[in-house]
Parts: structure tokens; C-alpha cells; sequence
């Protein structure tokens, strides 16, 4: 048996982990292991100069106003021919 055992419900009880396990745990080594290697990773990223990056949101910025652009015209022509539709089924 691992552990020990009630033989009357049969449940087994784990053993506890070492009390020198768990003074050697440090919560925090995790977490700068992980910042280690994120900064890490990032100094091998290619990061964009300042002109393609500009470019990059003037890009972005003009695709996002087309793009409302649209949806505002869509909405706005939807709405009337529904609104149009049910005043022509309403009347007659």
C-alpha cells in the first residue's frame, strides 16, 4: 500500500510529500524564470522602425474608417427599406 488505508470504506489517504520538499519550494522562481525567458525571447523579436510602423497604423486607422464607413451605410439603407417594407405592408 502508498498510503493509508481505511479498510472498512476503502479510501486510500496519499502519503504527505516531504517537510524538506516543501521548505526547498520557492513560489517565486517560477516567476522569474518565466521573466528571464520572456525577455529573452523579445530581444529576438524584429521589432518595426518608426517610418514602417507609421505606415503600419496609417494603414490600419484608414481600414478601420472604410470599414464604418461601410457598416454606417449598410445600417442606414437596412433600416430604411425595412421601416420602407412594413409602412407598404402596414397601408395595404
Amino acid at each position: 500500500s502508498t498510503g493509508l488505508q481505511n479498510r472498512r470504506l476503502w479510501v486510500r489517504v496519499p502519503l504527505l510529500p516531504p517537510v524538506l520538499f516543501i521548505l526547498t519550494l520557492n513560489p517565486f522562481k517560477k516567476v522569474r524564470t518565466f521573466y528571464k525567458e520572456t525577455v529573452s525571447e523579445l530581444s529576438k523579436a524584429s521589432w518595426p522602425t518608426l517610418s514602417e510602423l507609421r505606415e503600419s497604423t496609417i494603414v490600419v486607422v484608414l481600414g478601420v474608417v472604410v470599414l464604418g464607413f461601410f457598416i454606417s451605410i449598410s445600417d442606414f439603407s437596412l433600416s430604411n427599406w425595412v421601416e420602407f417594407i412594413t409602412l407598404k405592408l402596414r397601408s395595404s
